[in-house]
């Protein structure tokens, strides 16, 4: 992979680009990326060995080569000197990011169709390389070699080694209490698989998913006139009702009818649907 850096650089890229659509990991425009997607860690698994990084709320990244996308499948409109900074003809997987508990700042910049000053702030942490056929270790010394330690804005991921249990919720803890989301781990010598998979995990302090609207239900007494709550279908078809965690301005203008929104919950009932499920966010890319 040093031909990136030396001689044949064009001719190199050339060839990955064409690998890289070969394989599918540079999909046409206006499609949506097959993504590997994460479950939720429970205590049953011992996280031992596994690769632990911080969970960046900000905005998922697709970078095919020579478009910059969200999980969504939108162009994201960066400026050039960010761009710059991406390598051509390489697959990155990564979170564009402002900074902790600047989530909706994240989006607003992000979703603009001309960047403005706040994406001198905006870092894409990149923590995979879909398209380059090693384990998770070798993919992650890939990265480090193809983007320069000088980058201001495109940078891999750090990743440490999982000591046990303890060590991990200590880790949780102490990004939690600092601002952030919590945790992601990977397992050792995995792959990059095009779905959900159960080698990577959310490690957070409350859980959350994603749900379909399907129906507005109206509100009763202080909430007469506008939304009670969000009538939502999982992927799985499970139905159920969000009636909490909706600001004012939210239920007077409430999520559209088949937007995917993200909801917060306390484990699951016998029947498999969420406990106390409560309103976080509208997933918006």
């Amino acid at each position: 992979m040093e031909t990136f850096q030396g001689r044949g650089v064009v001719v190199f890229r050339a060839l990955w680009i064409a690998l890289c659509a070969g394989a599918g990991f540079l999909p046409a425009a206006g499609q949506t990326p097959a993504l590997l997607l994460a479950e939720v860690w429970n205590e049953s698994i011992d996280p031992t060995g596994w690769w632990i990084s911080e969970k960046y709320d900000g905005v998922r990244g697709y970078w095919d080569g020579h478009r910059l996308r969200t999980r969504g499948g939108n162009p994201v409109n960066a400026p050039a000197y960010f761009l710059a900074e991406l390598p051509g003809g390489v697959a990155l997987d990564g979170e564009l990011w402002l900074g902790r508990q600047r989530f909706e700042d994240t989006v607003s910049t992000v979703r603009r169709d001309e960047p403005d000053e706040r994406w001198r702030e905006v870092k894409f942490m990149v923590f995979d390389a879909p398209a380059v056929d090693s384990a998770f270790e070798g993919r992650m010394e890939f990265l480090r070699r193809i983007l320069p330690a000088e980058n201001k804005h495109v940078v891999p991921v750090p990743q440490r080694r999982c000591k046990g249990k303890d060590h991990l919720l200590e880790e949780r803890d102490r990004i939690v209490k600092a601002g952030g989301e919590g945790l992601m781990i990977r397992k050792p010598e995995s792959g990059y698989e095009k779905r959900r998979s159960s080698t990577l995990l959310k490690v957070k302090t409350h859980d959350d998913a994603e749900a379909t609207v399907i129906a507005h239900l109206p509100g009763k007494g202080r909430n007469e006139g506008r939304l009670g709550s969000l009538r939502v279908r999982t992927p799985d078809g499970r139905e159920f009702s969000l009636g909490t965690g909706f600001t004012d301005e939210q239920r007077e203008s409430p999520p559209e009818l088949g937007s995917v929104v993200t909801y917060r919950y306390r484990g699951l009932t016998k029947n498999g649907l969420p406990r106390f499920p409560s309103f976080l966010r509208l997933r918006r890319d």
